[in-house]
């Protein structure tokens, strides 16, 4: 990226790395230059909680309101109802609206630590406020007519879906129409001229920009975020036991701060520009550290995370668990090393403990998978075929047998 920004906000989204295009970088600088903008950034609301994956964005409406600007969080009440098609395979399953209020209260709780709600400041809307009242005929007449089927068809999320003969229903295709909807009446009500989102909601965003300016010759602009995946190509947010839940009810804080504990060298610096308010200054020099050094900074990394989603507390508690675990094998006396040579990796996890001997064998392995007995790093394993390479090992992989036999592999 070569533009120089004037504006803080856009000075920190290059700076940071949180930038992967926008629609007119010059003309949103200098808008930001000149005073407060408003922005926001959609949810919607197909899990009871969010996760890893949309950390990166939730910290993009941070630092806008951080530089001066008003974020809003629009929760995905109606458009859920129709499910987001982008770069699926298959249509996402319907939700009852219970259901989509349940998951709307769980995901909320995780905003609340990141910015500053109330008059004034961030905003959190529903998008069933106005798309729950539309009159079907009304909005075909108004809306519908300023969308040219051939263009929505062009747009990438649409069309690998077709390349591939898979089907894509009339519901799924007015998503997309409802999302533009979206930005229209969030500048109608709230002056809102930026939609910010991962770089898969470019189609989208530019649809919103296409039906303001066309319905109201609104000045509005998108911004998009890169779709992040760490050094080894694994995508990001993703760990030995699932997805990474920003709800502690759903994952502890010790295995959340585990996550980032267990990050890869070559991403701390990274992470530590993306993911936390440290100074970028500070991040840089933190990411070139190297041996035994780096784990500082993977340690500082894990705690400034952590404490920004569930509070100093819970980090330095965490912190102290993993000390525990680790230099003192958990339950007193030290912690076997095993070792597996990096010329053998990757592996499957099922030939790791074999290769080890954590294991008597394989078909040992896959019983203690199959029956739950397999924890990595504190994490429950289901999958018999995940790959355990160096990347996932790092600086050392806990494998816990049962509750009493514990293991540290790490690459010999």
């Amino acid at each position: 990226m070569t533009y120089r920004a004037k504006s803080d906000f856009l000075h920190v989204m290059i700076e940071r790395g949180y930038l992967a295009d926008c629609t007119d970088l010059q003309a949103l600088d200098e808008a930001l230059i000149e005073g407060s903008v408003t922005a926001y950034i959609g949810y919607d609301a197909t899990a009871a909680s969010l996760h890893v994956g949309h950390l990166l964005n939730i910290m993009m409406l941070r630092w806008f309101q951080r530089t001066g600007n008003r974020p809003i969080t629009l929760m995905g009440g109606g458009t859920t109802k129709v499910g987001d098609p982008s770069f699926r395979s298959e249509e996402r399953p319907l939700l009852t609206p219970d259901a989509i209020q349940a998951n709307i209260d769980g995901m909320q709780q995780v905003f609340a630590r990141y910015l500053d709600y109330g008059e004034g400041r961030a905003m959190m809307l529903n998008n069933a406020e106005w798309l729950d009242s539309l009159n079907y005929l009304d909005f075909l007449r108004d809306i519908g007519r300023h969308f040219s089927v051939n263009r929505m068809l062009s747009f990438e999320s649409v069309k690998s879906r077709l390349d591939r003969e898979q089907s894509l229903s009339f519901l799924e295709f007015n998503y997309m129409i409802l999302q533009a909807y979206d930005f229209l009446e969030l500048y109608r009500r709230y002056d809102c001229r930026l939609q910010m989102g991962g770089s898969d909601q470019w189609g989208n965003i530019v649809n919103g920009i296409d039906l303001t300016r066309r319905v109201l010759d609104g000045e509005i602009w998108g911004l998009t975020s890169p779709l992040l995946t760490t050094s080894d190509g694994r995508k990001m947010g993703k760990s030995a036991g699932g997805a990474v839940w920003l709800n502690g009810a759903m994952l502890s804080p010790y295995e959340f701060w585990q996550f980032w504990r267990n990050t890869t060298d070559a991403d701390v610096g990274r992470f530590l520009k993306l993911y936390t308010d440290l100074p970028v200054a500070e991040c840089n020099r933190l990411g070139a550290l190297s041996g035994s050094e780096i784990n500082a900074a993977k340690i500082i990394l894990a705690n400034e995370v952590t404490t920004l989603l569930h509070g100093a507390e819970a980090a330095a508690s965490a912190e102290a668990t993993a000390r525990e675990v680790f230099e003192q094998g958990g339950a007193g006396g030290d912690l076997e090393v095993v070792t597996i040579g990096a010329d053998a990796l990757p592996v499957s996890v099922v030939q790791m403990l074999a290769q080890t001997g954590i294991a008597a064998s394989g078909k040992e392995a896959k019983r203690l998978i199959a029956e739950g007995g397999l924890r990595l790093n504190n994490e429950a394993v289901s999958d018999p075929q995940l790959a355990v390479d160096a990347g996932l090992i790092g600086d050392g992989l806990k494998v816990s047998v049962g509750k009493k036999k514990h293991r540290m592999v790490r690459v010999g």
